[in-house]
């Protein structure tokens, strides 16, 4: 029970951190933008030229994306952990332009590495998390086979794991039912 209760903590704590790092490079995107509009405002520009100039904010949300998504893939971070990897960074690139082709290609690429991470974080028992990296490489390619036959390894540990524990409980009332009429 109380490993449980840390993994929940743990998920929380790594999606409180996501979110601070991505309200951080808002805050510092914010600034920088309204830094170039008085830049802009101060060399003679209008606030109707200010208006009409380019909007930048999908481009340089995207950008911020792609340099979050390169560091963690420098880092290692490609499913994993929850909320501060290289696919949700690019599937976020693609929320923001689903036709990028950096993100586009970058998750075409990494699909295999992807896929064998999975595969080991299967064979290690982090059966939730497993299931939570196929639902997000889903989220990039819905019909691929790979996750289906992930998929399908996923269902058998967990069913592995469901006969150790019937295993270990059987015992558990053996024992118990032994030192019962013992006494």
């Amino acid at each position: 029970m109380p490993h449980s209760h840390f993994a929940v903590s743990h998920r929380y704590a790594l999606a409180l951190v996501s979110v601070l790092v991505l309200a951080a490079a808002g805050g510092i995107f914010w600034y920088s933008r309204a830094m170039a509009n008085a830049s802009f405002n101060e060399a003679g520009g209008s606030p109707v030229e200010a208006a009409a100039a380019p909007d930048d904010d999908a481009q340089s949300g995207t950008g911020i994306l792609l340099g979050l998504a390169r560091d963690a893939m420098h880092d290692g971070r490609l499913v994993a952990p929850a909320g501060s990897n290289a696919y949700e960074f690019y599937l976020s690139v693609l929320q923001l332009e689903p036709e990028n082709p950096t993100a586009r290609d970058a998750l075409r690429e990494s699909f295999p590495r992807a896929a064998v991470e999975i595969e080991r974080t299967i064979n290690q028992k982090d059966l939730e998390e497993a299931r939570r990296e196929i639902d997000l490489l889903r989220e990039f390619d819905r019909d691929n086979f790979t996750l289906t036959l992930l998929g399908g390894k996923l269902s058998a540990a967990r069913n592995i794991v469901m006969r150790q524990h019937e295993a270990e409980a059987e015992r558990i009332q053996q024992a118990a039912g032994r030192n019962a009429a013992a006494m």
